[in-house]
This record gives structure tokens, C-alpha cells and sequence, in this order.
């Protein structure tokens, strides 16, 4: 197929697709009601749907009164049933895939539904929009004559009882149409394999000589990923291996404690970066306008939302409110109701509205890795925020990071204790502290408060960690590649003194 007619078969399916994102865009609120009460109609036959009488919920009230708000602890039973092949209990289409997720290093396995209709609908859907919003920003761009470098999940997919599980990518990848695969590099094969050192040398040997025009992937493992490259190109930057290289897509962490060194091996200041933010239970946002890290809320792919304000979350006074009660610049929790049976589910992440017209997100941390033990309500993008702008003044570069309480012992005051392990580290730790704690300081009140003339919290403790220490933890635990990430705040010590221990 020539690229001049992909581009036209791009540009048709674009202006096609921006009409609906323009419904959305101009009636939010209207498109997230109807959805819900299609989605009440689709499953009001199954078993949760006959529980809850979903077939004479009117409106969004009546929705909320009788369905309650649900972890995945609360649906696992149900899940399990699903996973032996039983039907019609949450989503009246047979469920086949179910995307394994630990979130955490020893966090239990979760095992996500994943329909047809969430598949194609929301996940697939949106790979198509994300490009769609590219090349809309992009008229120039030239994406489609060479491939993408997509890194996905390093786990093969398994076969139990009729159903098959493995890492969402792996999933994605295996159900591919062949013109994805066809422009994506590499293949399927090498793309599935289960040994993440054993793929990572493959990956290199089959991308180094593609025209690879864009990359995909999670920020941490994608620059492993791009630093093998370099090392086996004996090049410094990425350009002079793929000279047509121009966007790199990205998501699962925070981007900020990667971007300088991401800056460093792709010295252009027109190269693109874009943000997405998808997780096993769905595709959620897309970044759509060059150069801002602020994510539309995609609205029409079958997700219903609502938000439990964090300044309550966990209380009596808990409050769940829909999209049309958010305000701006206030933490929220995410829950979610999908086309793939997940009713009022609490997906753990936290975001914060920078835009109401249209619904434009931040993603903030997770419900549950936060640092809250003193009433500091530190949250990740604190952490991230204050460690740029650090690192920035300091001409350092963090390779990973976490941190934990010291808890208050006798009249001995508490603290945060971190462990950051650096590409290159600051000439001096203390001045780093100094400077960190400052902005931290700038950035959180709570934190602040708690923090003046050391009344509750003395100032942070920093360790060096060892170069790959946190690769090496990851490894022990079973966890390289794909979507696994390292917890980065903790309400416990389990974390830290673990590594602390792997740090001697």
C-alpha cells in the first residue's frame, strides 16, 4: 500500500472520527448519561444486572443508591467464576480475556475482564484516535512511511479452562488486525516472548535497521529499551539509528522523571512526545494538542465516570459525585462502569481536572501510594513535581525513586526517607535535600505545615542507591518489563526496607 493513499484512508478516518469526538466535546455530560443507561440496558439480564434491577434504574441517582462502589476484592468472586468459563454474570457476551495486573511488585494478581466490546470499543478505538489527534496537530507528519516501535508486556498468554489471560499487551498484540502489525515493529513473535533480558536483546537486534518513525511504550522500560540501542549502534543519539524518528507515545508513569534523559538521546526541540493514560480496566485519556501534558477524557468508549473527592475519600463523609459535579484543581478518585462488566469500580488512580469545557485531566498518584501517616497528604506529583524542578538545578538525573515514612519513636520527631537511585547524581546529596524539601515545601501546605521549625516532620532522608538496584528488585521479584512498576510512595516500609536491605 503506498503512503500517499495511507495518508488518505488517515485523513478520511480522522475527519470521520472528529465529528463524534465533537459530540462529546459539545455535550459531555449528555454522552456520559447515555452511555450509562446503555450500558444498564445491555447487561440488565445477567446476574448482577437482575441483583440490582438495572432494567428499572431511570436515572443516575437510582443508579447510585443501588449499585454499591466495588474494589476488584469485591468482584473477585465473580471474576473467578468468569475465568472457568461461566456466563452472563456481570456482561452478558462471554468474557475469553482477562488482563493480568499486580500493580505493585508482590501486590496479588488481578485478573481484568477484558470484552470483545472493551477490545475494540475502547482499546483499539483509541490507538486509532491517538493517532488521529496526532496527525491532526501534525499535517506534516510523515508517521505512516516506516514503523512503530511498540514495547509492550514481556508475559505470554496462558490458557485456562476456555479463557486466556496474560499482560494486557500481550492481549492487544495477540488480537493485532495485520495492518498494525504491518507497521509495527517487532513482531508478534518477539514481541510475546516471556524472558525480558532474552526479548530486550531481540527487540534490539530486529528494530536497529527498520525505519522506526515513532515509539510506544512505558517511559521506564521504553529507555532501557533505547539505551541498548544506543549502546549497540555505538551512537549517542537516536537519530542518527532511525533519522526519521518524530513522536514517541507514552504512558503507565509519570513522564517526569524521565523527560531530561529521554531530551538527551532525542536532541530535537520539535521531537513530540504524547501522553496516553490506559490501564488493564480501560483507555481512559488522550493527550491532544502538541507540546501539554494535559489528557482529554475520552468520553464515548463505553467507560462511564465518577470521582470520589480525596479530601474525603475512605470517611463517612465519602461523597461520589459524576462528571458534571467536578471541579477544577481538586484530587479525585477515578471509578469506573465499562462495556466490559466492571460496575462502579475503583480503578486506584487519582487525577486532577486542569479543564471542565472540555474535561481535560491530570493524572495525580494512586489512592493507595501516598504518604499520609503525619497528615502531610503527600501525593506522587508532589514528589515528581519537586524532584524535576531539583534535578533541573541541580544538573542531576533519577533512574527511579521511592519513599516511605520514618514513623516517630519516644520524642524522636517522624520523617520521609527516600531511596533514589541517580544516571547522574547531584555533586552534593545535602544541597539536593535541601533544595527537594524546599519544593516540596512550595508545592504541598499540608506538607509545609507539618514541616515548619520540624513540629511534626524532620527533614528528609536521602540514600544513593546502587546503580541498578531497582532493576535488580524488580528481577527477584519476577517483575521486569511490561507494565510493572515500582511502588513510589508508601504509607509502610515494606518497600524501602526491603531495597535497603538489597542496597548493602
Amino acid at each position: 500500500m503506498s503512503i500517499p493513499l495511507v495518508n488518505s484512508i488517515a485523513s478520511w478516518f480522522l475527519k470521520k472520527r472528529f465529528h463524534q469526538i465533537e459530540l462529546f466535546l459539545k455535550y459531555p455530560n449528555e454522552v456520559q448519561q447515555e452511555l450509562l443507561f446503555s450500558l444498564l440496558d445491555i447487561a440488565k439480564d445477567t446476574e448482577v444486572g437482575k441483583q440490582h434491577e438495572f432494567a428499572s434504574i431511570k436515572n443516575y441517582a437510582t443508579f447510585a443508591k443501588r449499585v454499591p462502589i466495588t474494589t476488584y476484592e469485591d468482584f473477585q468472586d465473580k471474576i473467578e467464576r468468569s475465568r472457568q468459563g461461566e456466563n452472563n454474570i456481570f456482561w452478558p457476551k462471554p468474557i475469553k480475556w482477562f488482563a493480568k495486573s499486580s500493580g505493585t511488585t508482590n501486590a496479588k494478581s488481578k485478573f481484568i475482564p477484558v470484552s470483545t466490546d472493551s477490545l475494540e470499543d475502547c482499546h483499539y478505538a483509541a490507538s486509532k484516535d491517538l493517532l488521529c489527534m496526532y496527525l491532526n496537530n501534525n499535517e506534516d507528519s510523515q508517521l505512516f512511511t516506516g514503523k512503530s516501535l511498540r514495547l509492550g508486556g514481556s508475559k505470554e498468554l496462558y490458557k485456562e479452562n476456555g479463557t486466556v489471560f496474560g499482560d494486557l499487551s500481550a492481549i492487544l498484540i495477540d488480537n493485532m488486525p495485520f495492518w498494525a502489525e504491518f507497521s509495527s515493529t517487532p513482531s508478534s513473535k518477539v514481541s510475546l516472548m516471556s524472558d525480558w533480558e532474552t526479548k530486550m536483546a531481540a527487540v534490539v537486534n530486529e528494530t536497529i535497521n527498520e525505519n522506526v518513525t515513532s515509539l510506544a511504550g512505558v517511559p521506564s522500560w521504553m529507555l532501557v529499551l533505547l539505551n541498548n540501542v544506543l549502546d549497540k549502534t555505538d551512537k549517542t543519539s537516536l537519530f542518527d539509528v532511525w533519522p526519521n524518528l518524530e513522536v514517541y507515545f507514552h504512558g503507565g508513569v509519570s513522564f517526569n522523571p524521565y523527560i531530561e534523559q529521554y531530551r538527551n538521546i532525542l536532541p530535537k526541540k520539535d521531537f513530540k512526545y504524547y501522553e496516553t493514560y490506559n490501564a488493564s480496566e480501560g483507555f481512559f485519556a488522550i493527550q491532544d494538542q502538541n507540546y501539554s501534558g494535559d489528557l482529554l477524557l475520552m468520553l464515548d468508549y463505553g467507560i462511564f465516570y465518577e470521582f470520589i473527592p480525596m479530601d474525603n475519600y475512605g470517611t463517612l463523609d465519602q461523597k461520589v459525585i459524576p462528571l458534571s459535579e467536578v471541579e477544577l484543581n481538586k484530587n479525585y478518585a477515578v471509578v469506573i462502569t465499562t462495556n466490559a462488566g466492571l460496575w462502579r469500580y475503583k480503578i486506584g488512580d487519582t487525577v486532577r481536572f486542569v479543564s471542565i469545557s472540555p474535561y481535560r485531566i491530570k493524572v495525580s498518584g494512586r489512592t493507595k501510594h501516598h504518604i499520609n501517616v503525619f497528615g502531610e497528604e503527600l501525593i506522587i506529583e508532589n514528589a515528581e513535581d519537586a524532584l524535576k524542578k531539583v534535578c533541573k538545578k541541580t544538573k542531576s538525573e533519577i533512574v527511579d525513586y521511592t519513599a516511605a515514612p520514618i514513623f516517630m519513636d519516644g520524642k524522636e520527631k517522624g520523617a520521609h526517607e527516600w531511596l533514589i537511585e541517580f544516571k547522574t547524581p547531584p555533586k552534593d546529596i545535602d544541597y539536593f535535600n535541601e533544595l527537594f524539601d524546599n519544593a516540596l515545601k512550595s508545592l504541598n501546605s499540608d506538607y509545609e505545615a507539618k514541616r515548619y521549625n520540624n513540629m511534626t516532620l524532620n527533614k528528609p532522608k536521602i540514600h544513593v542507591a546502587r546503580t541498578q538496584l531497582f532493576y535488580d528488585w524488580l528481577k527477584q521479584n519476577n517483575k521486569l518489563g511490561g507494565q510493572h512498576k515500582v511502588p513510589r510512595l508508601s504509607n509502610t516500609r515494606q518497600y524501602i526496607d526491603e531495597l535497603l536491605i538489597l542496597n548493602k
